[in-house]
């Protein structure tokens, strides 16, 4: 038996978690900081790093009490050092540090990206590379081919805005505020997803990158088409059109991915991996091509410490230990 604490500080929230043997989460404490950050209309670096060192030992600890283990019974400590905002990072990575110093713990940095392809182990006990991965969130949209458990190769990325940012901004364009993902999902259960045909940009049968800075423009390029005639915008009908633009994108590109490899197992992780939109026509798409579809349950998908614990797992049976003197990388490349 196993046991990695996790802990992850890199954006918004500040979450610690027990994992057992890299699927078994016997606790999983998130703190989020959405309600203080939906004042501003997104995440502000200064605040998230100071609610960080207000709360995360209160998390870690929590973490410890609701999985019924001791830091002495812990095997390893992991916590996220790249990609995110450097000042969230260095608060995990600093109380990191300290636990690992202070017990003689194994100290395991996590590239974040990691670990939320791992995430998909916890939901699904049965996924093993070789697998296509699409990591589709707030700052990324990537299909990775994963060859083994810590070996990736990029076959495919966005090239401006990552689909989460995507949707970020195109809320506030249609004035539904922050978090943009998950309102605008909401907002399309009420919509049509073909009242307007929004580009989808595709560079080629040979190539599997993204593009959504157009579809973005030109979904404000229509609200104020339609303000200047002084017609109704219907917000449910341009939430669902521009949903339903991403969603086949991602989709189309991701399945191609697959077939060419002659892959049958597809693996979505990141934030944007909670919208229904997206899980509903990956998973009926993939069904006509003979392709699996696993994706972790929603509260994997978004920022947590499981998957930081998952990732590190597989580095600690591999003996893959940081030095103490990490630092955060908050450009950080899992490729």
């Amino acid at each position: 038996m196993s046991y990695i604490l996790g802990i992850e500080t890199s954006c918004d929230e500040t979450a610690a978690a027990v994992v057992r043997n890299g699927t078994e989460v016997l606790s999983n404490v998130i703190s989020s900081q959405i309600d203080i950050h939906k004042l501003y209309g997104g995440v502000v670096p200064e605040i998230a790093s100071r609610h960080h060192l207000d709360l995360v030992i209160q998390v870690v600890d929590e973490a410890l009490k609701t999985a019924n283990v001791t830091l002495k019974e812990i095997d390893a400590i992991a916590v996220t050092y790249g990609p995110g905002l450097v000042g969230a990072l260095l608060v995990g990575i600093s109380v990191a540090k300290g636990l690992a110093w202070a017990t003689g713990k194994p100290f395991i940095g996590v590239n974040h990206i990691e670990g939320h392809i791992s995430a998909n182990y916890i939901s699904s006990k049965t996924l093993k590379p070789p697998y296509v991965c699409l990591v589709v969130s707030g700052g990324h949209s990537h299909i990775i081919q994963v060859s083994d458990y810590d070996k990736y190769e990029l076959l495919g990325r966005t090239r401006d805005d990552a689909a989460g940012e995507a949707f970020d901004k195109v809320a506030r364009a249609i004035g539904l505020g922050y978090p943009g993902g998950p309102l605008i999902d909401n907002e399309s259960k009420d919509g049509d997803p073909e009242a307007i045909k929004f580009p989808r940009v595709s560079f080629g049968k040979d190539c599997l990158d993204f593009s959504f800075s157009g579809v973005k423009t030109a979904v404000i390029n229509y609200i104020h088409n339609v303000e200047q005639k002084g017609e109704k915008i219907s917000i449910p009908d341009v939430a669902a059109s521009f949903q339903k633009a991403v969603v086949d994108v991602l989709t189309d590109n991701t399945l191609q991915a697959a077939q060419k490899l002659g892959l049958q197992d597809v693996a979505i992780a990141g934030g944007v991996a909670s919208n229904t939109c997206l899980r509903s026509e990956m998973t009926r798409k993939a069904k006509e091509m003979g392709i699996t579809v696993t994706f972790p349950t929603p509260i994997y998908c978004t920022d947590n410490a499981a998957m930081i614990a998952a990732a590190g797992y597989i580095k600690f049976v591999k003996k893959a230990f940081s030095p103490l003197d990490l630092n955060a990388i908050p450009g950080l490349k899992l490729l």
